[in-house]
């Protein structure tokens, strides 16, 4: 991918667009989605979609493999995360708990529920301490 996007960014750096055509203005939809769009999803196997779906697909996918929610709000041009979490939460792992598990597992690691070892306790009737002498 990154080999493909230099590429890209050779041919067309100097233009308006990033993806646009041979003489430097942008692709026309139609004629994208129906030329070259669909006839790959159907040699792909895949159900038919329009190419604005796939800004979905990403974010879904980023989300769900745990990427910063800000950074991806960022991604995807938001100014925050309002519409993020509102489009999207139920991706979010930590987000989609709803029976206190996400919680358990943070404290259990932090706190044992084994008891510790017993160690002696001091006697109250011990005598009393003795100063130490210089």
């Amino acid at each position: 991918v990154h080999d493909a996007l230099r590429e890209q960014q050779r041919r067309t750096g100097n233009k308006e667009y990033v993806f646009c055509t041979g003489s430097g203005g942008p692709i026309d939809n139609d004629n994208f989605t129906n030329r070259i769009w669909y006839p790959l999803l159907r040699h792909l196997g895949l159900e038919k979609r329009r190419p604005y779906q796939t800004r979905h697909t990403c974010a879904t996918l980023w989300l769900a493999a745990g990427e910063n929610p800000e950074w991806v709000a960022r991604q995807l041009g938001h100014v925050d995360t309002t519409m993020l979490f509102k489009t999207y939460s139920r991706f979010i792992p930590n987000l989609t708990r709803t029976d206190g598990s996400a919680f358990n597992s943070l404290v259990s690691g932090a706190i044992s529920l084994t008891p510790a070892p017993q160690t002696p306790t001091p006697s109250l009737s011990a005598s009393p301490v003795q100063q130490a002498t210089p």
